[in-house]
């Protein structure tokens, strides 16, 4: 369904990226992300699926492995969609700092992030 964004990364660097982050519940039709805000925040789909919307339509289906809300950090830019839960996840939680932290530490992680980041842009 969902290449992972951390497919590329050996495993301590796979351990360390999940290890600076925060895992989550998040109750289905919840939107953690909304179009149009500031870039404080990104998430990891563990387990579940969300569906990404701009102006109210979806453009994208997403799942485990995905990472959600890089795009406009990687970016400096605000928000381009809205994220909301299909059904109830399982997430890892990043903060601003901490993603750019870890793109600037872990190159393979960077250079991931950039890429669906460019990916996201591209297809939106």
């Amino acid at each position: 369904m969902t290449d992972s964004i951390l497919d590329g990364l050996g495993p301590a660097d796979v351990e360390r990226v999940l290890a600076a982050g925060r895992a989550l519940s998040l109750p289905q039709g919840w939107s953690p992300i909304a179009e149009r805000t500031p870039a404080d925040k990104a998430y990891l789909i563990t387990e579940g699926e969300v569906s990404v919307r701009r102006g109210g339509v979806e453009v994208a289906t997403l799942g485990p492995g995905a990472v959600v809300g890089e795009a406009a950090i990687v970016n400096r830019t605000l928000r381009s969609a809205t994220v909301v839960a299909l059904t109830p996840l399982r997430v890892v939680h990043f903060t601003r700092e901490t993603i750019e932290d870890l793109a600037a530490e872990i190159p393979a992680f960077g250079e991931a992030l950039r890429s669906a980041a460019t990916g996201r842009l591209e297809s939106g």
